[in-house]
């Protein structure tokens, strides 16, 4: 009649609230108002948000005074290159190797556009160029086996290809299943576009909005949030992007899967 033991669980202990620092462009939601943008700097002591609207707020450093993708946190302000301590890590969350990148090699990652490929660029650049690996956007798939006969793939020629929205019974998984080289690897993820697999944190909002079929999906997605088009969007959404953990699992998945199969020789047939 007296409910759940008060006395069980951890009830001697608070709950431990990471701290994190406040980067640029990180996205945050301040917990008391709801306020939610991304750190654009730092006045009085205080953390300056920007909204997708532009709107600025400041907001002190209060312990668990912000949510981040959800969850309680303690920002900081971030600690200057002086005490910076450990090895650096790529945007892609692997060591960053000191060395010259190299001469392009000749395999190739396609991806669908150039918004694919500057994202991908973003995120894995700094590893692509380590292996000489050049990343280069198509106009789109319907004509990918065509082009992948024009390449010329074989064991030393490996191609990798990304593809949007590629989901069981759609057009693009059509397609893909024509493609049946050993040295061609697609991999794709399930949004019916790159900007999608931006986790909508990133920008502010709870979710990506949901477009009526029939309907251009970026445009759908710009009138639903209030901007007037898709390169301004385009533009906020790229910036929002600082490493592999400001994308969706999938994404990643499907591009460490390409990288790996272009930069490792086969084995023996």
């Amino acid at each position: 009649m007296y409910g759940e033991d008060v006395l069980a669980g951890n009830w001697r202990r608070r709950r431990v609230v990471p701290e994190v620092d406040a980067e640029p462009d990180l996205v945050v939601e301040d917990a008391d108002s709801g306020f939610c943008g991304a750190v654009v700097g730092f006045e009085s002591g205080a953390v300056v948000l920007e909204d997708r609207f532009g709107k600025r707020r400041h907001f002190p450093l209060a312990p668990a005074g912000f949510l981040l993708d959800g969850q309680p946190v303690t920002l900081r302000r971030p600690r200057g290159p002086a005490q910076a301590q450990g090895r650096r890590l790529t945007a892609s969350g692997s060591i960053a190797v000191r060395t010259e990148a190299r001469t392009a090699q000749a395999s190739r990652i396609w991806v669908e556009g150039i918004h694919d490929a500057a994202l991908v660029e973003r995120i894995w650049g700094d590893d692509l160029r380590v292996e000489g690996v050049v990343v280069e956007p198509l106009d789109g798939i319907d004509a990918l086996s065509d082009a992948v006969r024009a390449f010329g793939p074989g064991p030393g020629r490996r191609l990798g290809v990304l593809v949007d929205h590629l989901v069981a019974g759609t057009k693009e998984s059509r397609i893909v299943a024509a493609v049946t080289s050993a040295d061609v690897l697609v991999t794709g993820h399930p949004y019916i576009d790159i900007w999608q697999a931006v986790k909508p944190a990133r920008l502010g909002i709870r979710a990506w909005p949901q477009i009526p079929p029939g309907r251009p999906w970026k445009e759908g997605v710009c009138a639903a949030l209030g901007v007037p088009e898709p390169a301004e969007l385009w533009r906020r959404i790229l910036a929002s992007v600082r490493s592999y953990k400001d994308v969706e699992t999938p994404l990643v998945n499907a591009v460490e899967r390409l990288i790996d199969f272009v930069t490792t020789s086969p084995g023996p047939g």
